[in-house]
């Protein structure tokens, strides 16, 4: 299955008309995966896109969104940290990228919540997801110089990378507790 690229998410939900951008997309399928792997692909592309949509682009979204998801798995199952956000490439503006990254992690602690609210998390997790949360507010601030700045993303990002791999390595015992459970629309 080829993977999906960042421009390619984004030209898919512009589409289907949605509002929710490629990475806020990826940060959602990557939430619900750390805590469901059997969630619905269907379901979670519903979420994505306006209520007007038509069935057809509902459909070229379920498959969009089906392929992203099992790339994002293999990156997180792979053992070998190979799990990258889907952020814009380097060649685009710091700001953009920032807001990509703060879209990302505000799409992360949706798909997280979607798939199991209630959980108690495990280890470090409840300070990870405060910082996601903070991550999520990020801007670029008008003082930063491009060299500081670049570093500072790439922290976050490396942050952000780290993190997600983390959480899914230490939800592990709640998706094996809620393994084969459905999956519902809240």
């Amino acid at each position: 299955m080829q993977p999906v690229s960042h421009a390619d998410l984004e030209a898919s939900l512009m589409a289907a008309g949605s509002a929710v951008s490629a990475s806020e997309a990826h940060g959602c399928v990557c939430g619900t995966l750390c805590a469901d792997l059997d969630f619905s692909t269907s379901e979670l592309a519903v979420d994505l896109l306006p209520e007007e949509s038509t069935e057809e682009t509902a459909s070229a979204l379920v498959a969009t969104v089906t392929s992203l998801r099992e790339g994002s798995l293999d990156g997180l199952a792979g053992g070998e940290m190979g799990f990258q956000p889907l952020l814009p490439d380097d060649e685009q503006p710091l700001a953009d990228r920032v807001e990509a990254l703060a879209a990302w992690c505000g799409g992360f602690l949706y798909g997280l919540g979607r798939a199991g609210a209630d959980m108690d998390l495990p280890g470090d997790l409840g300070e990870i997801l405060g910082d996601f949360s903070e991550i999520s507010r990020a801007s670029l601030q008008a003082h930063e110089g491009d060299e500081e700045g670049e570093a500072s993303y790439l922290e976050l990002t490396e942050f952000v990378r780290a993190s997600v791999q983390l959480a899914f390595e230490e939800l592990a015992p709640w998706r094996d507790r809620t393994a084969g459970q459905s999956w519902t629309r809240h």
